[in-house]
């Protein structure tokens, strides 16, 4: 008898070294990944304080050009904001309602058989490499376009805003999608027994039940519009051009640093410092969405 309850206190002992190395593990997991944004964030924000030692922060934000790679060099941000905000706001006006109403009904309406179908072509469309969006926005978007809108220029922001659209639809689909097959059946099954339709359950009951997981989506879906480069370096034109009408081409943060990074600009000169200052420009920028989203999904989580 002792020897059996030895043998169990060993088994137990055992046990809970295995589970102090498993807890190790995932701690340096989180750990890391925590320390890898700090670096990131680290190496940003020291390199532009170099960078706002040589250019004043108020031209920064306030100057309507954007030429620093010029004799004559200009350092307004606001022309490659202008051009990120345009192509990710066309991007997100494709992707949220068609994502959405795709996750709807692969959730609500879909049978087995076509979700089986309908998943893996979503995956499939979320895996294909950047490049091919970018020649399919500018040699087939662009001139279908143009035979809408004759006037629309070869490079513009409209086409690789929506073929963008178009790429970030699975994720925020495929989230939504998971984050509204969560939501208890009763909550459905008590919405049909008051009269309700599939479809009234669906907009009314399910969706504003899922709403935190789907806000999620819609953040991934932000952050990933807000940083893609190769479409818009493919299909945008690179030409840094301060508007807000998605018919004209413009120059993005993303593409930017893509050109810079790839010229002989020597480092430690003001021009390749610009990557930095543009690289923190858009990290605030993306905090600045999920803010935004994160009060949108406590607002609506204390709502329904």
């Amino acid at each position: 008898m002792t020897a059996l309850v030895s043998e169990r206190l060993a088994k137990r002992a055992s046990r809970h070294v295995k589970e102090r190395i498993i807890e190790a593990i995932l701690f340096a997991a989180a750990a890391a990944s925590v320390f890898i944004t700090l670096g990131i964030v680290y190496i940003l924000v020291s390199e532009s304080v170099v960078f706002f030692r040589q250019v004043s922060i108020i031209d920064f934000l306030t100057d309507t050009q954007w030429t620093p790679l010029f004799d004559d060099a200009h350092f307004g941000i606001m022309v490659l904001l202008s051009g990120t905000a345009v192509s990710s706001l066309v991007a997100l006006g494709v992707a949220i309602p068609l994502g959405t109403t795709i996750a709807i009904y692969l959730s609500e309406f879909a049978t087995p058989r076509n979700r089986e179908i309908a998943k893996p072509i979503l995956e499939l469309l979320s895996g294909m490499p950047t490049v091919v969006f970018g020649y399919f926005a500018l040699l087939f978007v662009t001139p279908l376009l143009q035979k809408l809108m004759p006037e629309l220029q070869g490079f513009n922001l409209l086409s690789p805003g929506i073929v963008m659209g178009i790429m970030i639809t699975p994720i925020i689909s495929s989230i939504s999608e998971d984050a509204m097959r969560a939501v208890p059946m009763a909550m459905r099954e008590g919405s049909y027994a008051m009269g309700a339709t599939r479809l009234q359950t669906a907009v009314r009951v399910v969706f504003p039940a899922a709403i935190s997981g789907i806000a999620a989506a819609y953040i991934l879906g932000i952050a990933r519009a807000v940083g893609e480069t190769m479409i818009l370096a493919i299909a945008a034109g690179m030409q840094p051009n301060l508007t807000w009408d998605p018919r004209e081409p413009a120059a993005t943060i993303t593409a930017f640093i893509v050109q810079v990074a790839l010229g002989d600009l020597p480092h430690g000169s003001t021009g390749y410092q610009t990557i930095f200052a543009a690289g923190l420009t858009l990290m605030l920028f993306t905090l600045v969405f999920n803010i935004i989203g994160f009060w949108l999904q406590r607002t609506y989580r204390e709502r329904y």
